[in-house]
């Protein structure tokens, strides 16, 4: 699928300037919206019913760890035990593998009102660590896959050269890392920019995380990035491990590496951000850089709670990404983040459900470069997303409760149409080019039963 359209739609109740508002006809031309017209009638619109928001952007995402829901659940563990199994399920993927799967599981996005993702690439050679003769045959397995299930993406090409981090230093990758490492950022750097992208895609930049990358390349990264104002994201502070071998190599925490090499910037999202000190908090809000919260994915794993009460105390954006894909559902992302700080603070309330709903639209957007996208505008990209509000999660709802409805009740279950850049690419819970189910069945099967 490609290409922007045209069209018009009458929502019976849609999220515009920050309020639920009744009857509200759109216009789209060459996907974009070209009017917003609040309190009008149907008059021939292609009508969409419930409540009808934004499209959601998933900040944080790795495409292959979808093979890895409901397998990962047996017996006890922590992050590490569950990287192993990770590390297995990455050493057999090819290129056409690699985009079935990813083909599947950006559909299931779609399904669930995601119109772009921010796809966190590392997967970049052939599992001995040998470059494909295009040496970006992964990544535009993933653009290609993107393409096919209909939803924009910012690939965020992903610098990864060490295999960890303790006290004595870095250590060179091993096994399944080998095929994750570039050599040296500039090798890296001279590999990015040979992508070429489609309108609907751009590249980003990540560092993987202060255990696989060393200072020096981190800032080879950030100048790349700066040099073609491309957002740069990073896994931080993720486990407590990570910041006590950072600590006892570096003498300073993660964000105050990353702070050091130059990394932090508007442009700059700190993935997880799990267990930030004090002084790291303030660091960020000075940058002005964004957190990417995954919650389903960090109480999955056993991370932790991160501060998200300290996060909006000190105005630092925060986005939401799906992550491992223990679910692909940013509603339910959305709300984790504020029940998640319920139980830690034993206050309700910290975060209403208009600031939810922005950090799995605008927030999303900006933090992967998508400045234009995330609201129901005039001039935006024409992302729409309808809910239902007649299913056994939100039945009883009303336009005064339906925000609040959306954000703590329903699901990705209750997504029944999704426009992305005018195009109806879900229509009535059925993606318009993709079985699902089938799809992500067979994938799995192919790569993990083999």
């Amino acid at each position: 699928m490609s290409g922007a359209a045209s069209g018009r739609f009458w929502c019976e109740l849609a999220f515009v300037d920050g309020l639920v508002q009744p009857g509200v006809a759109i216009e789209i031309e060459d996907g974009r919206f070209r009017s917003v017209e609040v309190g009008s009638k149907p008059d021939g619109a292609h009508r969409l019913e419930g409540l009808t928001i934004p499209g959601m952007a998933n900040a944080h995402s790795h495409a292959f760890h979808r093979a890895l829901r409901s397998r990962t659940q047996a017996g006890r563990g922590t992050f590490w035990t569950w990287r192993d199994l990770m590390y297995r399920a990455a050493d057999r993927l090819e290129p056409d593998t690699y985009f079935r799967l990813a083909r599947a599981t950006f559909a299931e996005m779609m399904l669930a009102g995601i119109t772009c993702v921010g796809e966190f690439h590392y997967l970049h050679h052939a599992s001995d660590g040998t470059p494909y003769a295009d040496p970006n045959e992964m990544g535009e397995a993933l653009l290609a896959a993107a393409a096919e299930a209909g939803l924009r993406i910012t690939l965020l090409d992903t610098l990864y050269l060490h295999g960890g981090l303790d006290a004595t230093g870095y250590r060179a990758p091993h096994d399944a890392q080998r095929r994750f490492a570039d050599g040296t950022a500039d090798a890296w750097a001279q590999r990015v920019d040979q992508l070429r992208p489609a309108p609907t895609q751009r590249i980003g930049a990540a560092i993987h995380s202060v255990r696989a990358v060393d200072p020096g390349a981190m800032r080879t990264v950030a100048d790349w990035a700066a040099s073609v104002g491309a957002p740069i994201h990073a896994h931080v502070s993720e486990q407590v491990a990570e910041n006590e071998h950072c600590s006892a190599h570096h003498g300073r925490t993660p964000v105050g590496v990353f702070d050091d090499a130059g990394v932090l910037s508007s442009r700059f999202a700190a993935v997880h951000a799990t267990h930030l000190s004090e002084g790291d908090i303030l660091t960020l809000a000075v940058a002005g850089s964004t957190v990417a919260m995954c919650p389903t994915t960090e109480r999955d794993l056993g991370d932790g709670i991160g501060p998200t009460d300290r996060f909006r105390a000190e105005r630092i954006a925060m986005a939401i990404g799906s992550d491992s894909h223990a679910v692909i559902d940013l509603l339910e992302e959305a709300r984790a983040l504020e029940l998640d700080e319920r139980l830690h603070s034993q206050q309700r309330g910290i975060h209403p459900a208009a600031d939810l709903l922005a950090m799995a639209t605008l927030n999303g957007h900006r933090s992967l470069g998508w400045d234009d996208a995330g609201a129901i505008s005039v001039g935006m990209r024409a992302d729409l997303v309808s809910l239902s509000l007649t299913s056994v999660r939100t039945a009883g709802a009303s336009a005064a409760t339906a925000l609040e409805a959306a954000v703590f009740a329903a699901t990705s279950a209750d997504v029944t149409d999704v426009i992305v850049d005018g195009r109806h690419v879900v229509v009535e819970r059925r993606h318009a080019g993709i079985d699902v189910a089938a799809e992500l069945a067979a994938s799995i099967e192919k790569l993990m039963d083999a």
